[in-house]
């Protein structure tokens, strides 16, 4: 298919999600196809994301089973945490994925290269560790994102503090913790090591936490936090950090607002950024933005003409599943004769706190902004698993309403299971549902979703009330 005798027909820089489903799809049209991977075969999710975080947000979520178990009849006698176990189970199967991505290239005839590619031109790549130049008629950036932290000069004594790539391999589970953010990864963090055992603190600059969810989401979440034991210090940023000697902590953590705290852990989840540093993207004439993410229109192409990218690295949406098909979609297009984009409106998206969030469609205030008038309805109530369990956990449930037609456009759950459900409810939302087919629906009784159904008033502020 190359022409100008190219090695490659297309070749792929990053092994995660979008780039082995791209590089994969390509090769079974019968292009000839390459793949380079710095790291290991999986990328983020696999590796140092999603696939291991849910595994420790279920080792969390036990210790609570267990005790609320109490409540339905069940004694249980002493009880322990294994970390060390644990761990090694985990990263055992995090093995096994990854080597399930590394032999399905190999099997769909795509060449594997485990090392660093670097940009000499927009058709030629060098390979780090063998040296190797390689071309290609069409090349693809996969190459996700990093854990972004500020510089010794921002935050002195930055380098005794690790990222969520680190956090998959602490060995032994700290007493006190410190985690500096307040996105999906920080709170998550948050619940995972509260549920464990360990004295957890996490400092915020804002003043609710999950900026960019649902006001009402994101207050849930806010106060779920706190009701997990977990300290929430908002409106402040760590100032610096010094090792602590004869004591039981390793590090003093001051804050901007004056107060201090001590831990043997912080974990720094205050951002991502496009990994792009080095990548030479400048010489193959790829336009970036000024935090590294490279520009791409809806087919993911760079303004470069044989050069495209998709994932976390265009900082478009930063999910896995985008990824998959943003890489599924370039490689019909391009190869499959099968042309399609990714439509990135009304994305199912989950955050595995504990209870955890699931969320499609607009929050109620941007569907005010885009529409103006919309209905809202919203419960909040104890689920009936907890009538006898003994927590106080509750579950929030909201939908957001264009007011002229009716359609559906956003759900927001906060309970347990929110993610399941939003994966199904997430159908009804990209399929243009009104609020009267979900009234038409017939409820499933006795569950917690069927709460998505039965509701009929709408939620009036209080503000509003005369």
């Amino acid at each position: 298919m190359a022409e100008h005798n190219y090695d490659y027909d297309l070749f792929v820089i990053g092994g995660g999600s979008g780039g082995v489903r791209a590089a994969r799809i390509a090769a079974q049209t019968g292009a000839n196809v390459a793949i380079a991977e710095e790291y290991r075969m999986g990328g983020t999710c696999v590796i140092r994301g999603c696939v291991p975080k849910k595994f420790m947000v279920y080792a969390s979520d036990f210790g609570k089973k267990i005790k609320h178990a109490a409540g339905y009849g069940w004694s249980v006698g002493e009880v322990s945490y294994d970390h060390a176990k644990f761990s090694a189970a985990m990263h055992a199967e995090v093995d096994r994925l990854s080597g399930l991505y590394m032999s399905g290239q190999k099997n769909a005839g795509v060449e594997v290269f485990e090392e660093r590619a670097e940009f000499v031109d927009a058709h030629t790549l060098k390979l780090q560790k063998s040296g190797k130049t390689v071309t290609a008629d069409r090349i693809l950036v996969a190459v996700g994102g990093s854990p972004w932290k500020p510089s010794e000069d921002e935050l002195p004594g930055v380098e005794h503090t690790i990222t969520s790539d680190e956090v998959f391999h602490i060995e032994e589970l700290p007493k006190q913790m410190v985690i500096a953010g307040g996105g999906y990864i920080a709170v998550e963090f948050a619940h995972v090591f509260a549920g464990l055992g360990v004295d957890v603190s996490l400092v915020y600059r804002g003043d609710t936490v999950l900026r960019g969810f649902d006001d009402d989401v994101r207050m849930a979440v806010h106060q779920g936090l706190i009701d997990a034991g977990i300290r929430v210090i908002t409106k402040a940023v760590l100032e610096k950090i010094e090792p602590l000697d004869n004591s039981a902590m390793a590090y003093r953590v001051a804050l901007d607002n004056g107060e201090h705290m001590d831990a043997d852990v912080i974990l720094m989840a205050v951002g991502r950024r496009a990994h792009t540093v080095g990548l030479g993207l400048d010489a193959a004439g790829v336009e970036m933005r000024e935090n590294g993410s490279i520009i791409v229109d809806k087919w993911s192409k760079t303004s470069a003409e044989n050069i495209w990218a998709v994932g976390d690295v265009t900082d478009r949406v930063a999910l896995t599943p985008v990824a998959l098909r943003e890489g599924h979609a370039f490689a019909d297009t391009e190869f499959g004769g099968q042309p399609w984009n990714m439509d990135h409106d009304d994305i199912p998206t989950a955050v595995f706190t504990q209870p955890e969030v699931g969320t499609v469609g607009l929050s109620e205030a941007d569907a005010r902004k885009r529409f103006g008038e919309v209905d809202i309805y919203k419960s909040d109530f104890r689920p009936m698993k907890n009538a006898l369990s003994g927590s106080a956990a509750r579950v929030l449930m909201k939908i957001v309403v264009k007011a002229s037609d009716q359609k559906v456009l956003g759900v927001h759950v906060v309970g347990d299971d929110a993610a399941e459900m939003i994966q199904a409810v997430g159908i009804a939302v990209k399929m243009g549902a009104t609020k009267q087919d979900f009234d038409r629906t017939c409820a499933l009784h006795p569950s917690v979703a069927e709460e998505l159904v039965t509701m009929r008033q709408k939620y009036i502020p209080p503000a509003a009330v005369e």
